[in-house]
C-alpha cells in the first residue's frame, strides 16, 4: 500500500478552488518546514448495480481522467506557490476508497493534513465546514490545517503574527508548540491570547470589587506566564505579545485573527468541553475565522 513520506505535509485535492487554495498554503508550509508535499485525491463514488452493468468501463475511465486532471493541476499550483522558499519534493496518489477513513489512516504517517474549508458539490458546498474537513478536525491523528478560501494563503496580513489560544489545557500546550514553530519559520511575532470567563464578571468590572478584580486579573496573568515559561528560551527569535481578555474565548480569537496570518487552537480545552473531540471554542474558530486555522490534534 502506498504511504506518504514520513513527516510530509499532506493535502487533499478535489479540483475545487478551496482545495487549490489549500495546495498553495500547504506547498509554502512544506517548503518552510523543508519536508515533502503529498497530494491525495480520493475517488469515493460507489456505483449502483444497474449502472455498473450499463456503463462501468466508460464511467471508470472518466473518473480516472478526472483524477489525473485534478492531480496535474494541483502539482502545477504547488510548484508555482513556493516562490522564494525554494522547490519542494512533491508526490501524489489517487485512492479508490472511502474518503474520510482514507485521510484518517494517512494522518498517522504525516506531519500535517491540509484541507480546503469546502470542497466540490453537495454537502461540501455548504456555508459551514465541509464534511471531510469536519471529520478530519475531529478524528485525525496529526494537526489539521483548514484553509478557508483561495485568497487565504497567508491570511489578511501577509506579515501578520501567528495567533494562539491558551487556556491551560494539554491541548492548548500542543497548540502553543505548533504556534511557536510556525511563528519562528515565518519570522513573525506570536500573539498568545488567554480569555477567562466567570459568571460574576460578565464582561463588566463593576460587578467585582476592585481588589477582587485585580486579584483575578493577576491570577490570569500568572497562568498565562506559566504556560509560556520556557518557550521564549526555545524560540528566542519569536517576540511574544501577551493578551488577556474577559469573556468568550472564541469571540476574542476571531476578533484578533483579523490582524493575523494564522491561528492555532487546541482540539479541546478546559472544563466540561475537555471530554469532547473538538471543543466549542475550536469549532467556532474553525468555522468563523477567515484565515488559515491549525487544529492541534495529536495521535
Amino acid at each position: 500500500m502506498w504511504r506518504p513520506p514520513r513527516g510530509a505535509v499532506l493535502v487533499g485535492v478535489d479540483g475545487s478552488a478551496a482545495a487549490l487554495g489549500a495546495v498553495r498554503w500547504a506547498a509554502r508550509d512544506a517548503a518552510l518546514r523543508n519536508v515533502p508535499l503529498s497530494l491525495v485525491h480520493v475517488v469515493d463514488a460507489p456505483l449502483p448495480e444497474w449502472f455498473e452493468i450499463a456503463a462501468l468501463a466508460g464511467f471508470r475511465q472518466w473518473q480516472e481522467q478526472r483524477a489525473r486532471d485534478f492531480i496535474s493541476s494541483a502539482i502545477k499550483t504547488a510548484e508555482e506557490s513556493t516562490g522564494e522558499f525554494g522547490p519542494v519534493q512533491i508526490d501524489s496518489k489517487v485512492f479508490n476508497s472511502a474518503t474520510v477513513p482514507t485521510f484518517v489512516g494517512l494522518s498517522t504517517e504525516v506531519e500535517m493534513v491540509v484541507l480546503g474549508y469546502r470542497g466540490h458539490g453537495g454537502v461540501l458546498a455548504r456555508s459551514f465546514l465541509g464534511s471531510v474537513s469536519s471529520a478530519l478536525v475531529y478524528h485525525a491523528h496529526c494537526p489539521v490545517a483548514v484553509i478557508h478560501d483561495d485568497k487565504a494563503m497567508t491570511g489578511n496580513a501577509p506579515r501578520g503574527p501567528v495567533l494562539v489560544g491558551i487556556d491551560g489545557s494539554p491541548a492548548s500546550e500542543a497548540a502553543t508548540a505548533i504556534a511557536f514553530e510556525e511563528a519562528s519559520r515565518r519570522g513573525v511575532d506570536l500573539i498568545a491570547l488567554h480569555a477567562w470567563t466567570d459568571p460574576r464578571v460578565s464582561g463588566s468590572k463593576g460587578l467585582f470589587q476592585d481588589s477582587k478584580w485585580d486579584a483575578q486579573l493577576a491570577d490570569e496573568e500568572e497562568t498565562l506566564a506559566e504556560r509560556l515559561a520556557g518557550w521564549h528560551e526555545r524560540y528566542p527569535d519569536v517576540e511574544i505579545r501577551r493578551r488577556i481578555e474577559i469573556g468568550d474565548p472564541a469571540r476574542w480569537l476571531i476578533e484578533a485573527s483579523e490582524r493575523a496570518q494564522l491561528i492555532v487552537v487546541g482540539s479541546h480545552g478546559c472544563g466540561w468541553f475537555s471530554g469532547r473531540l473538538l471543543g466549542s471554542v475550536g469549532a467556532a474558530v474553525v468555522n468563523r475565522a477567515k484565515i488559515p486555522v491549525i487544529v492541534a490534534r495529536q495521535s
